[in-house]
């Protein structure tokens, strides 16, 4: 009986580790599941902050398309032979003159008031539960010491400062979860035009598994891949050791970016930016997790010159939010810090105003799913999630008269989330008619978004 039980409980091993050894191709990495977790949080902090925090410009009122208005590309911009490097060379001759490199920034990157804890804090007041940090834009700045880019990182050059690991720290402590951006291409790196091969081999692949092994982040957020195919990247090799020997193999979430090809069709999550994949408008109907990223005005880095009339209010942040969950998706919206460490008072604003809402009505937003019977219904700014059996109908505006929601099959309790007074519903078929309470100022839960809860309704 020994002599038999030795040998299947060794087959039962073999078995278990087999099952979860993913193959460098894109057939076994797109069959890992996206883990549960990021469904669940669905509202995140990007943050991109790098050398370009210093000049801190571009010109938001231009119109020179979306991706042309991105601070954090300066140094490409202001190179670049085209009507938007026009804007940025122009602006960098008279501010700093044309013998100014790009690298004299550097050292004038200080990082003085950066306070991770309190950026933390910001952050789960905004009633976010995960934040990524850039940390390597195309300019090849890390923001960690990075063996691979020596005196070109925050720790030799700059803040002096591991500011990867500080806030790693910061946002772990608060309860949330941490990424991290990272660039796999680098616009002026000799050896990333001379020699590709080497460059991921012996520059990019290290620095990913370093920032992996270092900071066990959450979320490993990839940029730039579109000079190559996913083949060049060596992608599917370095996400098979991801999700086999790294450390946070059982929980990281990926997007997908890591090829020009990959965009929409291999990876983790799907993205848009601007509501764009590349130059195509959305993502139609996604066939899985999804998230959408973009910035409170028109650039992801901070732009000193972007007024009131760049930013988007509070109550389209709101709006903005119900439209992605709804959606089935989650959205990342951009902060840009300044270069002495500082997030601008008016992000600051925009976040908590976000965090208040969702005080009050974040039952409707977080663990939530996209409801199937939303496409029955084409009432203007109604927005639908579901949690379980229950139904949240979302309203971007105030309901000023009775509206129908169509596609209930029971109908039990409804409620106006943070309102304590009766709501009243009846029901026809498999459609309720929602009439919606009389508010005044003292009752009235949110100056910005609706939330109606229909319970035991799916």
């Amino acid at each position: 009986m020994k002599k038999l039980f030795i040998p299947i409980l060794l087959l039962f091993f073999a078995i278990q580790l087999n099952a979860q050894k993913y193959q460098p191709t894109w057939e076994s990495i797109d069959s890992r599941p996206v883990p549960q977790w990021f469904e669940d949080v669905k509202f995140g902090i990007f943050i991109h902050w790098g050398v370009y925090a210093v000049p801190a410009w571009a010109p938001a009122d231009a119109d020179i398309g979306i991706y042309a208005k991105y601070s954090e590309w300066y140094w490409w911009r202001k190179n670049e032979d085209s009507e938007a490097g026009k804007f940025f060379r122009d602006y960098h001759n008279q501010m700093y003159g044309e013998d100014f490199k790009y690298q004299d920034f550097a050292p004038m990157w200080k990082a003085q008031h950066f306070d991770p804890g309190h950026w933390a804090d910001v952050f789960k007041k905004a009633g976010a539960k995960y934040v990524v940090l850039t940390s390597k834009h195309h300019e090849g700045f890390t923001l960690w010491p990075s063996e691979q880019s020596w005196n070109w990182n925050s720790v030799d050059i700059g803040p002096h400062r591991d500011l990867c690991g500080d806030l790693t720290t910061a946002v772990k402590d608060a309860g949330l979860h941490m990424g991290f951006y990272y660039s796999l291409y680098e616009w002026y790196n000799p050896l990333y035009h001379n020699n590709l091969e080497k460059y991921v081999d012996d520059h990019m692949i290290p620095q990913m598994k370093d920032l992996v092994n270092r900071y066990e982040p959450d979320i490993f957020w990839t940029d730039g891949e579109w000079d190559h195919p996913s083949e060049k990247w060596k992608s599917t090799e370095f996400l098979a050791w991801l999700y086999n020997e790294s450390p946070v193999k059982e929980t990281v979430c990926v997007n997908d970016r890591w090829g020009e090809e990959t965009r929409g069709v291999h990876g983790g999550y799907f993205t848009t930016e601007y509501d764009l994949v590349h130059d195509r408008e959305g993502v139609g109907e996604a066939e899985r997790p999804w998230e959408e990223c973009r910035g409170i005005g028109t650039s992801f880095g901070y732009n000193q010159v972007e007024d009131l009339d760049n930013y988007m209010t509070s109550d389209a942040l709101v709006d903005l939010l119900i439209a992605k969950v709804a959606g089935g998706g989650n959205l990342l919206l951009d902060i840009g810090p300044t270069a002495d460490g500082r997030i601008p008072v008016i992000q600051q604003q925009r976040l908590l105003d976000m965090g208040a809402w969702l005080d009050v009505n974040g039952e409707a937003i977080y663990k939530t799913r996209k409801w199937e019977g939303a496409g029955n219904n084409d009432a203007e700014n109604v927005y639908f999630t579901k949690k379980g059996n229950d139904l949240y109908v979302l309203c971007t505006k105030f309901p000023e008269k009775p509206f129908t929601v169509n596609g209930i099959k029971n109908a039990g309790k409804v409620s106006m989330l943070g309102f304590d007074g009766k709501v009243d519903l009846k029901k026809s078929g498999n459609t309720v008619t929602i009439t919606p309470p009389a508010l005044t100022p003292v009752t009235n839960p949110s100056p910005y978004a609706w939330v109606f809860k229909i319970e035991n309704s799916l």
